[in-house]
């Protein structure tokens, strides 16, 4: 990781746990306004230290633009937790063979960048 990365994830730790620090829930309750900063701060930490031995710049490059999404989003609708998606059920596909493969394909990369790592920790 160059100098320059390192700068710019620990630039984006410090902006998702000062979003914590100031967050403020969408109902105004104090219950769910502590749950939901909580929710921030471990789900920053949980994805920050699974992702702190990655060296791949490609890889390391998505990590960022996934945080930076789900930052976005996260202000934009006023809610921390990811936004779900609809995809297809695979109800149409064999239980094995090429469809199979190719619906699973299919939804893999139809994923949004904000959700590539919330599954894997979920």
């Amino acid at each position: 990781m160059t100098p320059a990365t390192r700068q710019e994830v620990l630039g984006l730790y410090r902006k998702v746990l000062q979003i914590a620090r100031n967050w403020q829930s969408a109902s105004g309750l104090i219950e769910e306004t502590m749950r939901e900063k909580e929710y921030i701060r471990s789900e920053a930490r949980t994805l920050f230290r699974k992702n702190k031995n990655v060296t791949d710049p490609k890889l390391i490059k998505q990590c960022i633009e996934e945080c930076e999404a789900r930052i976005e989003i996260g202000l934009h609708y006023n809610i921390p937790y990811p936004r779900p998606i609809h995809l297809p059920p695979m109800g149409l596909a064999h239980k094995q063979g090429r469809t199979l493969r190719h619906q699973e394909k299919l939804r893999k990369i139809s994923k949004p960048i904000y959700l590539k790592s919330h599954d894997e920790v979920s």
